[in-house]
């Protein structure tokens, strides 16, 4: 059983993590900063961090393995304590235990459990396809300073240009207003007509239409086939969750909602607590689904969550 595997995929939709007689892994949102010296960007995240205090089974991640695995909760209450069982042996040993995509545990020299996280994976959902980058320093004062240089080499005198009074100018103006007030006016009227013209041509015509439909008698001798569809059953075991409802009834008006609005809604069960789950959509590649997710959060409904569940 990969134990890390099941803690990260939970660590995507949940704060806190904790793995019974072990401990807790930790997340907290650290906002976007911009590095002053070296002018980094980085984005939002959420920040890893191990508390071995928090020991006691919260049930969330041994009923996430047993849903996964199709297995008791007892039986995966079991596999839990066996595996931490070999990790405690392998720290007490000297050895490093490696989490892929959580980070490094190893024992210190008082006992306990020092923990470093792994920088390579965020998450943070919200800021799915981010990354740190690097912009060049921008310098502002260079064109200044050399215009600066320059008026106090070559000192700039403005003269006053003289024009000569041309009378005629005015009233070839004047002329010009005159004829274009005239042409306005005239093009107004003309425009007017026109609207009026077809303003009562489509009077007209709206009442021959309706004369037409009163009369008209319509007769089907041969009645056209049923139509046949086909429609792709959704597949997939990453499922992003709109919500779930004690009453089926009103689990079949939000897929119904939801479908008026683009997405392809589906009911897929009934959970553990009896609830009719229903899906924005259903997908196969977790890549497809986390980038979906993250849509469905900033666009439509930030409360949504990801699924990982094979239907039958």
């Amino acid at each position: 059983m990969q134990l890390e595997t099941y803690i990260s995929d939970l660590l995507y939709r949940y704060d806190c993590v904790i793995v019974p007689q072990f401990g807790a892994f930790l997340t907290h949102r650290v906002s976007a900063k911009v590095h002053e010296t070296t002018h980094s960007f980085y984005p939002p995240k959420k920040v890893l961090s191990f508390n071995e205090q928090l020991q006691n089974n919260d049930g969330l991640l041994a009923n996430y393995i047993a849903e996964i695995e199709k297995v008791p909760y007892q039986v995966a209450v079991e596999k839990v304590a066996k595996q931490v069982k070999a990790i405690k042996s392998y720290l007490i040993e000297g050895e490093t235990i490696a989490f892929n995509n959580i980070g490094d545990l190893i024992l210190n020299t008082e006992g306990k459990i020092n923990f470093e996280p792994s920088h390579h994976i965020n998450y943070l959902t919200d800021a799915f396809g981010l990354s740190q980058f690097t912009s060049a320093d921008i310098t502002r004062e260079a064109h200044k300073v050399v215009v600066e240089e320059i008026e106090e080499t070559i000192p700039l005198s403005i003269t006053p240009e003289k024009r000569k009074s041309r009378p005629y100018l005015k009233y070839a103006a004047i002329a010009i207003i005159a004829l274009t007030l005239g042409s306005f006016t005239a093009s107004n009227y003309y425009v007017g007509q026109i609207e009026r013209h077809n303003e009562m041509a489509q009077e007209e015509a709206n009442q021959q239409l309706d004369a037409k439909v009163q009369e008209a008698t319509f007769f089907v001798d041969n009645p056209l086939p049923a139509a046949t569809l086909t429609v792709e059953k959704p597949s997939g075991n990453y499922h992003i969750v709109a919500g779930a409802f004690r009453v089926e009834a009103n689990s079949d008006k939000k897929v119904a909602q939801l479908r008026d609005q683009g997405f392809q809604a589906r009911k897929i069960g009934v959970n553990r607590y009896g609830l009719h789950e229903v899906v924005y959509s259903s997908h196969t590649d977790r890549i497809e689904a986390l980038k979906t997710l993250r849509t469905i959060k900033r666009t439509h409904n930030r409360d949504a969550w990801l699924l990982v569940k094979a239907l039958d």
